[in-house]
């Protein structure tokens, strides 16, 4: 079989691929419907999932393009799947013989490379379709070999290496094909000025003068020297029979040589079932496009053979360098692998062309080309190594795009290559097709797929699914249409001036009577704006955004209210400017989610006791409260309460949550227990309890940034000893006591002070009273004396015997 297990990998990749696109457009905007198509061709090229339905019954409603729709939406309205128009791209295999094990024989007339090797595709525009093609490199393939080397005098050394190349040659090349030819050609550069020396004493001896090598050839653009052949002595015989010649400039004219070599086939000899292997030997850069115009040649390439009678290049003198894309394109076409055997300071040159020249190689020759047989050994193995396909003949409006599938049996998108392969190994690809659009009527496409450097190519021939098989049976006049018109895919085609489904209304007989049937009421516009009054009925017009309808086309699927850009909250169905909520979904715009199972918290309180559940999500009413479930608040007043039991289940095993799965479930906070606790963190909430024996226990709430709730608390509460009765009751006498004598002490500090003052009182009274006697002996006033007696009557005790 051609499908190789990577194929079906890569094959329902892509049918996945299509089938979402085709879902997202179902599910969102319904790209047939906003295309505004009249008919089923319109209908066709609008999108690849849009179908037509040419039911005459169908779409008598009171939308312009109703007839096209998805196919799927065709058949819910009521269309027979026998009247929808639904093409589809397909593939058809004409030519696939099998592939050859071996290349054996001398004419290879049978030898298959590449299979399948003609299809034809059927393509409906902007429509995905593939098929597969596989390649096996057979063994012993002949192979034909033309070594074309640089006969500048700086090659003089190469050209002694290589006089006895063919029979080493073809010695080794008989390891590898039964089959092996070889042939001869040589170049220089355009004998002009300025590339060469064109003075008469040069055009004889352009060594002339010059003392290293004084005699060399005149100089000549190419010459074909030795047809391909078998015959291995000729080969030798003719290289023998050479000399070099000079130029003027350092670059050669080695472009116009392999041109040369690859278009003139019948002179070279290149065989159609062989390898065609080009191998050319230079020490310099070539010359391209453009530089001929130093000389005066403006003239570009032709592409052409230009041998003359004498097998040398003609046009050297008449036309420019070829350039990097002419010389690709000869080389392709005659299947020729071109080989660069150049010196190692000119490798990365070379391999700058090979980039630009498909099925181009270069290897790295000796100063004196001693390793040119190894070098062409190397470089045929690693031509066979690789498979490149090439398009030639590619329409502008399809587009191609490849993957292949290696050794590995890994699908790579995006390559046409597979490398590293062994000669008899077989890779598969993968081509996907599409049409861009659709080419006038009658045009015939065509293009072919071949691997580079093979004769064997893939023919592709291409025809387009663009028209309606319905509009074969359409009819002129018919009665149906009023007989003024066409009937044709299920709706009529009206004459110039009629209108209407069936072409029963006249242009101008929308009078006022007309138009009022399609006002929803007086002073409305007509058709609500978004329509045609046509024949008593609004046509409405059909819009990107959705479906508009309605009698008066009043009503659409998309002016809903929308929740984050979706319409209805994509949990509703827009229905004439209202959302319709799909079950457990209220609102206007259907954000509003009636589950509440959401907001139940570990505890299996709603929102934790301290907030709402609104639209599925709590809404937390208690201040400081936050979380999905309100489940945090470090602040609120039961939060000390509420970690309490966590700290005792977690850390004692004790409280009311001691149930070992209560407690994982409930308390997933993070809890850190230490000697000291700090109350000074920001945000920490200290939180104190006592325990059942009297002890204190102390820990913090906190909530940190990331979301986490912290618990750090005391490794063990915090317990104080009971008191001593006797020490209580004597601190109590003691006090007693204390206060007694401080008391007395306060009392007879008192009695002092009191007593002094009297004291000094009387020492007074008692001075004055010896001055009046002093003054006045012989008198003695009784109050005086009885001044004294009631002195002495009050202080007889302390002052006995001191009055007289």
């Amino acid at each position: 079989t051609m499908w190789s297990p990577g194929t079906w990998m890569w094959r329902a990749a892509l049918c996945c691929m299509l089938l979402e696109t085709f879902l997202h457009t179902a599910r969102g905007l319904n790209m047939c419907m906003s295309g505004s198509a009249t008919s089923c061709e319109e209908c066709l090229l609008i999108h690849p999932s849009c179908a037509w339905c040419a039911q005459e019954e169908f779409g008598r409603g009171r939308t312009l393009t109703s007839r096209c729709d998805l196919s799927q939406n065709l058949q819910k309205r009521g269309c027979e799947a026998r009247f929808i128009e639904y093409p589809t791209s397909s593939i058809s295999v004409l030519q696939n013989m099998p592939l050859s094990s071996k290349g054996s024989g001398l004419t290879q007339y049978g030898v298959v490379q590449i299979m399948p090797q003609k299809i034809s595709l059927s393509l409906r525009p902007g429509d995905q379709t593939w098929f597969g093609l596989q390649v096996r490199q057979v063994e012993d393939y002949p192979v034909d070999l033309y070594y074309l080397m640089d006969l500048s005098l700086s090659m003089k050394d190469d050209l002694d290496t290589i006089r006895n190349l063919g029979t080493k040659l073809a010695l080794e090349m008989s390891k590898l094909t039964s089959n092996f030819r070889l042939g001869f050609g040589s170049f220089v550069d355009k004998n002009m000025s300025p590339f060469s020396y064109t003075a008469s004493k040069y055009q004889e001896n352009p060594c002339n003068g010059y003392k290293l090598f004084p005699n060399c050839v005149p100089t000549f653009g190419f010459r074909h020297i030795l047809s391909l052949t078998d015959k291995v002595d000729r080969f030798n015989e003719e290289v023998q029979k050479q000399m070099v010649s000079r130029n003027r400039d350092a670059p050669e004219g080695g472009f116009d040589a392999i041109l040369q070599a690859a278009v003139c086939k019948e002179e070279i000899g290149w065989r159609k079932e062989a390898y065609h292997l080009l191998v050319f030997a230079t020490d310099d850069v070539p010359h391209l496009a453009l530089d001929g115009r130093l000389g005066g040649l403006v003239q570009p390439h032709d592409g052409q053979c230009h041998l003359n009678d004498e097998n040398e290049y003609s046009a050297s003198e008449k036309m420019d360098y070829p350039s990097l894309a002419l010389l690709g394109e000869k080389l392709a076409e005659n299947n020729i692998f071109l080989i660069f055997a150049v010196t190692k300071r000119l490798y990365v040159i070379y391999k700058d062309f090979t980039a630009l020249i498909p099925g181009t190689t270069v290897e790295i020759l000796d100063q004196d080309s001693k390793n040119v047989i190894q070098l062409i050994i190397a470089a045929y193995n690693n031509i066979r190594s690789k498979v490149e396909l090439s398009v030639w003949d590619h329409p502008e409006d399809i587009n191609l795009s490849f993957t292949a599938t290696c050794q590995d049996g890994k699908p790579l998108p995006g390559l046409r290559k597979c490398a590293d392969l062994k000669i008899g190994d077989t890779v598969s690809f993968n081509v996907s097709v599409e049409a861009r659009s659709c080419p006038p009527r009658g045009t015939d496409q065509s293009f072919t797929i071949k691997p580079v450097g093979f004769k064997e190519r893939l023919e592709v021939s291409v025809d387009y699914q663009c028209d309606c098989g319905c509009s074969r049976t359409a009819q002129t006049n018919s009665s149906i249409c009023s007989s003024i018109g066409t009937y044709n895919c299920g709706t009529c085609h009206c004459e110039p001036g009629y209108l209407g489904a069936r072409c029963e209304c006249q242009e101008g007989e929308a009078s006022s009577m007309y138009l009022s049937a399609c006002r929803e009421a007086e002073g409305k516009q007509v058709c609500s704006g978004r329509g045609e009054c046509s024949c008593n009925q609004c046509l409405c017009y059909e819009s990107e955004f959705g479906k508009i309808y309605g009698s008066y086309c009043e009503c659409d699927d998309f002016s809903c209210a929308r929740h984050k850009g979706v319409l209805c909250s994509g949990h509703g169905e827009c229905h004439c400017g209202e959302c319709k909520c799909h079950a457990g979904y209220i609102g206007d715009n259907c954000n509003c989610s009636t589950e509440t199972s959401s907001c139940i918290a570990d505890d299996g309180q709603m929102c934790s006791g301290r907030g709402n559940c609104v639209c599925g999500r709590c809404q937390c009413t208690e201040p400081g409260a936050f979380g999905d479930t309100c489940e945090k608040c470090p602040t609120c007043p039961d939060a000390c309460g509420t970690k309490r039991e966590c700290i005792e289940c977690r850390l004692f095993n004790s409280g009311q949550l001691a149930d070992n799965q209560t407690c994982q479930r409930l308390c997933k906070d993070e809890i850190i227990t230490v000697e000291t606790l700090k109350t000074e963190e920001p945000g920490a909430v200290l939180c104190l309890y006592k325990t059942d024996n009297d002890c204190v226990m102390k820990f913090t709430y906190s909530e940190h940034a990331s979301g986490q709730s912290v618990l750090t608390a005391l490794k063990e509460p915090e317990c104080g000893g009971g008191p001593d009765a006797l020490m209580v009751l004597l601190a109590v006498v003691g006090s007693i006591l204390l206060v007694g004598v401080v008391l007395l002490a306060v009392w007879k500090l008192v009695i002092t002070i009191h007593d002094r003052r009297e004291f000094s009182r009387f020492q007074s009274a008692r001075s004055r009273a010896r001055y009046e006697m002093a003054s006045n002996p012989l008198y003695k006033q009784p109050v005086s004396t009885h001044f004294v007696e009631t002195d002495f009557n009050m202080y007889g005790k302390s002052f006995n015997g001191g009055v007289h």
